[in-house]
Parts: structure tokens; C-alpha cells; sequence
């Protein structure tokens, strides 16, 4: 099975339509003496607009579509009549993406929700008919204006992921079951290192329907702020996270200690950006279903003076779990939905109202489809 090619950064040419020209014409019907100008304006050329995308997650289309031009706008005619304006180039984008000028490298717009519109260069204005220059001294201008050219430079789109949560740790920490477990993403876990290359976003859906997004990048290694590795290049889909988790192999896995491991990362994310690294933040002791991961728990917590959520991800509902998804409920507060607007079915007999608790959300395991309401 192929891995489809994830794009976060591409290079694409911009060019908004050119305004259409003016026209210069007289009126000749048959029985109209002194007709005058009638010449119409130019259409005004299309815009280049980023639409924000919900389905699209990676800028992959531009990468092999890298030149986005507009439609020019039409000339105008005789009869006044205007000019048709050029269809404006629409461009699906997930939601998160930049637009620098590669040029200047001066910011020029983002786009952070779904069906969100940016205009990112501006068609040209069309151009005047003759009629415009008609005066007492002048009846019969034959002067028309030729339509403006539109917006064009090269842009940088960079992709930052958007998510309320960051995951963050060694390659083979187990980043990528945690977020198999609280949400319904199915990233690649294996037993080795380096098995997530992409950054991977999943959902966790609590009883109220409200979410909370959360995002797994590539593991971080020591000198990563210096390019070693693959995180660094990522970290800045966790740039827009409100919160970090940091996953630590209580294990100690490969003859890593669990301290230097959580020193590591935290030196190496002060060094990439301080303002992450001062980010709210979670700790989370991972693989605590082995005997070598209790011999080193207490030895963690003397040395960082941390002390973490212990979890296992042998098992969806481990209380370690569930205490990590309320702890981020209680953080974030996400907003309940009320889904199409429609009454939602109690979920195994329990009140939508009660408070969320970790014992609701361990019953709450199972989320039934809201129902319609009855005409």
C-alpha cells in the first residue's frame, strides 16, 4: 500500500487576471443622427482566492499545480456594454495555511477555518469606454482606457496544522498509540523508531460532542533544534497547539533514561522557539504495564520533580487514560455541539447535563448518532 505524499511547503507563481479594455465605438443605427460614443467598460479580472478546506490536509495539488492564474476579464463592446468580469481562481487549502511573499518574505494572509475565503491577489480594474470621455468640447472621443494588469508575485504557502493538543517526544515513545487510543485516528504503530513521518491529527469526541484535536508529528531527538532528525522540520504544526503533552518512555526503551529523555525535549523546544516552550503542558508516563517503567517512576519524579500521568495504551479504557482526556477537558473547555441542530439520545442512561467526569467518560464509550426531529 502506498503512503500518500504529505506537502506542508510549496513555491507557486500568483497572477490575478488583467482587467479587460475599454471600448472606443460610436452608435450607427440607421435614423439616430449624432449618435455619439456608446463604448463599454472592461470586466474586471478574477481574483485568486485561498478557500479554507476541511478535506484538504496537505498542499500536495499546488505542489504539482504550482502555477495559479486567474481568468482575465473581457474587453467591453459597443452598446455600452460591460465586459464580462474573469472567474476568479478558487484554491482548496487546509485549514492553517500562510502566504508569504518569496520575494520580501512579508507575511500576506493565513487561512484558519473551514470554508474561510482569503483574497491573495486582486484582479485588475477594467478599463473605461469611450463614453466616459464625452464632453461639450469633445462629443466624439475616440480615447478608451486599456484595463489594469492584475496582482503577480511568487508566494510561499507553509501548512501549520491546526490543533488544540501537541504531542511531543522520542521516536518510539509511543505518541502514535495514544492518539490511536483517545481518538478514532489510525496512524502507523510499530515496534521501531521514526514509524510516524507525517503529521497525523485525530478527534477526541467527549459525551457532550464536544472536540478537542489533536496532533502527532515525528519523533524529536537530542540536537534536533540543529536539524538533526525529522521532528524539528515539524514542529511547527504544533506551533497553534493551546497545549503540549509530553510523552515519556517510562521504560526507558532502547537504554534511554526517562529523565534525560524529558530534559532533552525540553531543551531542545526552548531552543527551537522559548514562547513554545513556555506553553501549558502535560506530562505523561508512558508503558506503565512494564516492570521496568515502576522501578523507574520514582526516580523521575526526584529528578524533574514532575510528576506524570501514568498511562498504558495496552487498553483503550485504562483509567490513565481517561484521566488524561479529562485533564484536558478541564483545560481547553471545549464547546458542546448540538449536531444539525438536533435533540441528542442520552447516551447508556447519562444525563447530557451531568458534568463530565472520568467515570462518564469511561461509560460514555459508545456515542449514538443524534436523532431528527420530528415534523
Amino acid at each position: 500500500m502506498k503512503t500518500r505524499t504529505f506537502i506542508d511547503s510549496v513555491k507557486v507563481e500568483v497572477k490575478a487576471g488583467k482587467g479587460g479594455d475599454g471600448c472606443s465605438s460610436f452608435r450607427r443605427e440607421a435614423c439616430v443622427p449624432f449618435g455619439g460614443p456608446d463604448g463599454g467598460d472592461g470586466g474586471r479580472g478574477g481574483h485568486v482566492i485561498l478557500r479554507g478546506d476541511h478535506d484538504t490536509d496537505s498542499l500536495i495539488r499546488l505542489y504539482y499545480e504550482p502555477r495559479v492564474w486567474a481568468e482575465d476579464g473581457v474587453k467591453g463592446s459597443g452598446q455600452q456594454m460591460h465586459g464580462r468580469n474573469g472567474e476568479d481562481k478558487i484554491v482548496k487549502v487546509p485549514p492553517g495555511t500562510e502566504v508569504y511573499d518569496l520575494e520580501t518574505g512579508a507575511f500576506v494572509a493565513e487561512v484558519l477555518e473551514d470554508g474561510q475565503e482569503v483574497t491573495i491577489a486582486t484582479g485588475g480594474r477594467g478599463g473605461w469606454g469611450n463614453i466616459h470621455f464625452k464632453t461639450s468640447v469633445n462629443q466624439a472621443p475616440e480615447r478608451a482606457l486599456p484595463g489594469l494588469p492584475g496582482q503577480e508575485y511568487r508566494a510561499r504557502l507553509e501548512l501549520k496544522i491546526i490543533a488544540d493538543v501537541g504531542l511531543l517526544g522520542f521516536p518510539n515513545a509511543g505518541k502514535s498509540s495514544i492518539l490511536s487510543c483517545v481518538s478514532q485516528a489510525k496512524p502507523k504503530v510499530a515496534s521501531y523508531p521514526f514509524t510516524t513521518l507525517n503529521p497525523i491529527v485525530g478527534t477526541i469526541e467527549y459525551p457532550d460532542h464536544s472536540q478537542i484535536k489533536m496532533a502527532d508529528v515525528p519523533g524529536i531527538i537530542e540536537g534536533a533544534a540543529t536539524g538533526v532528525g525529522l521532528g524539528i522540520a515539524f514542529l511547527k504544526h504544533i506551533a497553534r497547539s493551546r497545549v503540549l503533552l509530553y510523552v515519556i518512555d517510562m521504560a526507558g526503551t532502547d537504554n534511554r533514561e526517562p529523565w534525560d529523555d524529558y530534559r532533552i525535549l525540553r531543551g531542545e523546544i526552548d531552543q527551537h522557539d522559548p514562547e513554545l516552550h513556555q506553553r501549558p503542558c502535560f506530562v505523561v508516563a508512558n508503558k506503565m504495564d512494564e516492570d521496568k517503567a515502576l522501578e523507574n517512576l520514582p526516580r523521575f519524579i526526584k529528578e524533574t520533580g514532575v510528576n506524570p500521568i501514568q498511562i498504558c495504551t495496552l487498553e483503550d479504557d485504562h483509567p490513565g487514560l481517561i484521566e488524561l482526556k479529562q485533564k484536558l477537558f478541564d483545560l481547553i473547555k471545549p464547546e458542546p455541539r448540538d449536531l444539525w441542530g438536533t435533540q441528542t439520545e442520552q447516551i447508556k442512561g447519562v444525563d447530557p447535563a451531568e458534568e463530565i467526569t472520568p467515570d462518564r467518560l469511561a461509560k460514555a464509550s459508545f456515542l449514538t448518532l443524534p436523532q431528527k426531529k420530528k415534523k
